[in-house]
């Protein structure tokens, strides 16, 4: 694999083999996220369980202490009352059937995240083909089918993140922007791990957290020492 000039120069500026202390990683990571925009920080978690097995799955949702530096587009299905709190709330667009229509007829995606009330899912339903391919699907596991449409888009406003496992048994998650400093993104690392260890099934058997890596968009994965979970 060919890689730039930057790369090549950010991996040599440490130990790829050697597993970090938190602050330290975060630090190598920040330092050597060198692209002339403002970097995703992620978080990649290889877990010991069984992808496969249904009482295996960690899945769930957070409010990052620090949010996650991306401003999200929300769209809410829902009528009456509780369109006018999702408005309230900041909901970029808020509606009924005709939403769906829109997206039905004009293949029409300008949002990040569909909030929906349980009376529409139904309605949701109907174009379910096209939203669950793209991860847009509302489920009540990720708080997006709820009554409390104003608290659920505060939340993703706010920061809010979806852990959740995928077939290769890693987790992976955004935990921040390279502009957010070494300390912030620390912090919001802590909480999604803590969350991570905290959602461990029962089912689980042996060493949970395999291993733990931090990277920037363009640049090299650092290792952490976490023995936590």
């Amino acid at each position: 694999m060919k890689t730039g000039k930057k790369y090549a120069e950010s991996v040599k500026s440490y130990d790829r083999t050697k597993a970090y202390e938190t602050a330290e990683a975060v630090k190598i990571v920040v330092d050597t996220a060198k692209a002339k925009f403002d970097e995703t920080i992620e978080l990649h978690v290889r877990l010991g369980v069984d992808p496969r097995q249904a009482d295996q799955q960690v899945r769930g949702v957070l409010v990052l202490p620090n949010g996650t530096g991306k401003s999200k587009r929300v769209l809410v299905i829902a009528k009456g009352e509780k369109a006018d709190q999702a408005t309230a709330a900041g909901a970029e667009y808020v509606g009924a059937e005709e939403m769906i229509q829109r997206i039905q007829s004009e293949n029409w995606f300008d949002f990040d995240v569909v909030i929906t009330t349980p009376d529409m899912m139904g309605v949701v339903g109907r174009i379910g083909r096209v939203l669950g391919p793209k991860g847009l699907m509302p489920n009540p596991k990720s708080g997006t089918v709820t009554m409390d449409v104003a608290k659920a888009v505060k939340e993703v406003k706010a920061g809010k993140v979806e852990y959740r496992l995928d077939k290769t048994a890693i987790i992976h998650c955004p935990i921040g922007k390279k502009s957010f400093g070494a300390e912030k993104i620390a912090e919001n690392f802590e909480a999604l791990m803590d969350a991570i260890v905290k959602a461990k099934p029962a089912a689980a058997k042996g060493q949970y957290i395999k291993s733990v890596t931090i990277t920037s968009t363009m640049g090299p994965g650092v290792k952490v020492a976490y023995n936590k979970g």
